[in-house]
């Protein structure tokens, strides 16, 4: 992905000359034992952990080993790690239960897929300095992990795609509520409590962070992009994977399009939305054949995979 260029706020010096703020870190979770012991490491190898008020992970029911990984992880760690479990609700009723029991005054968002480097904390920290207002949230960047060998056709879902959209940012220091990431997002937790949580009726993660951003925009949320503060998500998406996604993500819109939010995602006339699914219906057998190309290491227009996932992904 590209997308990493921003302007510092000019009261930024360096991460080392702010005064820096208690934060709480909140990971859902639901079966990702494996991945999660890794994010949780990374939070432990920060360059400052000390700056981390708290750790929370949420466990959405799960039925692997992730309570013990996360109590393990806990063991002689610079700051305190707190499990915390409910029946499957879905990410957003997760994250709720973390905007209700956090103790810091900044709480950071994130999932427990995504590794966090080094200094992803201390430039949260630094940039809510720089920006100490109430209504003023940081979204950092997320980039494929190295070791995950992404595919041209990931890099084009993550930039420029209906996962994530980062290639947009170059040179934007502030971006809209339509960006609001829940993968790597810190605000102020007085303002969430005041002005809204995450709504429990999305059943997956899809949309519920978007119209949670459109809410607290319209009670003035500004969202300022720092690349810097990054990290890594470690999972490997195939091309089925992602239609398999783009299907659930079709439950939440439904969700969405009854909210005031979804309003800007239903401009299109009943009419064009019929046609465009009959034109969808017819494509598919001809288009059929480039499905084998889609996780290739040759890169393709990224108009085709655009094409492709629509038509495909539902």
């Amino acid at each position: 992905m590209d997308g990493r260029g921003a302007v510092v706020p000019a009261n930024l010096c360096s991460l080392s000359a702010v005064t820096m703020d208690s934060l709480t870190v909140v990971i859902p979770t639901y079966n990702r034992a494996k991945v999660l012991r890794k994010a949780l490491l990374g939070y432990k190898a920060q360059s400052d952990p000390e700056q981390i008020t708290e750790l929370i992970v949420v466990d959405d029911g799960s039925t692997d080993d992730t309570e013990s990984v996360v109590r393990l992880a806990g063991a002689g760690s610079p700051f305190p790690v707190r499990y915390l479990r409910q029946s499957n609700k879905g990410p957003a009723a997760a994250r709720n239960v973390g905007i209700r029991e956090a103790r810091g005054r900044l709480i950071l968002f994130t999932d427990d897929d995504i590794i966090p480097t080094p200094t992803l904390v201390a430039e949260h920290l630094a940039w809510h300095a720089a920006q100490p207002g109430l209504a003023e949230a940081i979204l950092g960047y997320v980039t494929w992990a190295p070791e995950i060998n992404a595919t041209p056709f990931m890099v084009w879902y993550g930039s420029d795609g209906p996962l994530f959209a980062y290639g947009h940012f170059k040179d934007c220091r502030e971006v809209g509520f339509s960006y609001f990431y829940t993968c790597n997002l810190s605000l102020k937790v007085e303002f969430l409590r005041e002005n809204g949580t995450f709504d429990e009726e999305f059943p997956t993660a899809a949309y519920e962070d978007v119209e949670l951003g459109y809410r607290l925009d319209k009670r003035g949320m500004r969202l300022f992009y720092n690349p810097e503060a990054l990290a890594y998500h470690h999972q490997y998406v195939s091309f089925e994977d992602a239609c398999h996604r783009a299907k659930k993500a079709a439950l939440a819109r439904e969700v969405l399009l009854r909210k005031e939010a979804g309003r800007l995602h239903a401009s299109a006339p009943n009419l064009k939305r019929r046609i465009g699914r009959k034109a969808v219906r017819w494509a598919a057998p001809f288009l059929s054949p480039l499905k084998v190309f889609m996780d290739k290491t040759v890169p393709l227009p990224w108009g085709v995979y655009r094409v492709m996932l629509r038509v495909f992904g539902g």
